[in-house]
């Protein structure tokens, strides 16, 4: 019988693997919740419409890359690709946007994308992200650009910072259809053709470097904001150099998705391949009413967490692990006491059959071990625990009172 594998582009994580999320996880959500935000989890199977309406049409992503089916029910639905629109769904559907006040939200969790499995981008991948409603002071895109900061150099990685804006319904509109007679005077590739009648701006995000060289002269919404976001877009500049924090402007940022306005930023790491973008985000104040809600401000950002596995740096941790055994039925008994009272204090491994004591010490150098502990008759009689410490290379007798 042929064995079942995982699907292309899914994998497991497991090993020092799992180990780095964890420690990923566990740094964001701390330093996540001291900038307080509080969690949400949200399902992973949403209604298409959510994202072909918040995402775009336009992108890649609702184009081509969504898991996307008719359910037992007849209804349309799809595996999450993103994070920040399932967000904004509960959102509104808390009626949080009719509560007033500033709500904030971080989360993670699997997104699913079809597209081709390479380092660092996976068919199934995970996220972090977190989302503002409800602050319409661009100070609010400052201190979240600051915290992503301080969340990737908690776990040692080094990143550039880009930054620009993407104007809003006054400017864009105007930027945007002067745009288009721009671009169709110049020959490119063939997802930049489609893009100019659905998103043009998103010709900037192209990858291909004949369309690169083409598009230096074109003008960017850069150049051409309005005095709001001018306004705007300078008092963030102001904002990060007030925080010591350094940055480029890059405008050709544009993001992948639709719903961004204003301030965009992403977060590059030169130590990865090609796909360096580790994390961005940015503001996107229509996306609450576009779906449906009242109009609330909101800003976030999400964090591509299998392309920083190989940047993370886990703590110099010296860890206590235990193998403790039994070398007598009689003594098993016992054992099972100590091993649950151990592990309050360190990570314990044991074996459920009493086994000879060179056998003990085979186990616990295979599972690295750097204490041991054996009962046999003999100490089992005397009250007593024999253990080692691989480290120190000590070996004592203890009382099991005070072990």
């Amino acid at each position: 019988m042929d064995t079942i594998q995982s699907l292309r582009g899914m994998n497991d994580i497991k090993d020092s693997d799992a180990e780095l999320l964890s420690y990923f996880l566990r740094q964001s959500t701390d330093i996540a919740i001291k900038h307080g935000y509080s969690y949400i989890s949200t399902p992973i199977l949403e209604q298409t419409a959510l994202f072909q309406r918040s995402v775009g049409d336009s992108s890649d992503i609702v184009s081509k890359e969504m898991y996307r089916f008719t359910d037992k029910g007849d209804n349309d639905v799809c595996l999450r690709p993103e994070g920040t629109a399932s967000i904004v769904r509960s959102f509104i559907e808390k009626k949080l946007d009719r509560a007033g006040g500033t709500h904030r939200f971080f989360y993670h969790g699997a997104m699913f994308r079809y597209e081709r499995p390479q380092k660092g981008r996976l068919r199934q991948f995970h996220q972090f992200g977190c989302e503002t409603f409800g602050e319409d002071s661009c100070m609010e895109d400052v201190f979240v650009i600051d915290l992503l900061g301080k969340i990737l150099s908690s776990v040692g990685i080094s990143y550039d910072i880009y930054i620009n804006s993407l104007g809003c319904e006054d400017c864009m509109p105007i930027y945007k259809q002067n745009l288009i007679k721009k671009l169709q005077t110049i020959s490119l590739c063939e997802d930049c053709s489609r893009r100019i009648a659905t998103n043009p701006i998103r010709v900037f995000d192209c990858k291909n470097k004949t369309c690169q060289d083409k598009l230096k002269t074109v003008d960017k919404i850069t150049d051409n904001l309005c005095e709001t976001c001018h306004g705007d877009f300078e008092a963030v500049a102001l904002a990060l150099d007030n925080l010591g924090i350094k940055y480029y402007i890059n405008k050709n940022l544009v993001r992948g998705l639709d719903y961004y306005t204003k301030t965009a930023f992403e977060f590059v790491s030169h130590d990865i391949g090609s796909q360096n973008a580790i994390a961005g985000g940015g503001r996107y104040d229509r996306l609450v009413a576009h779906l449906g809600g009242r109009q609330r401000s909101a800003v976030g950002f999400a964090i591509g967490v299998e392309r920083l596995l190989e940047l993370i740096k886990l703590p110099d941790r010296k860890r206590t692990i235990w193998y403790m055994g039994a070398t007598s039925p009689q003594a098993l008994k016992l054992l099972s006491q100590i091993v649950s009272a151990r592990r309050d204090k360190d990570i314990v491994m044991t074996d459920y059959k009493s086994r000879s004591f060179v056998k003990h010490i085979s186990n616990a150098t295979k599972k690295f071990a750097t204490n041991i502990a054996i009962i046999g008759d003999k100490e089992l009689a005397n009250g007593q625990v024999w253990t080692k410490d691989f480290m120190k290379n000590e070996e004592n007798l203890v009382d099991i009172s005070l072990f």
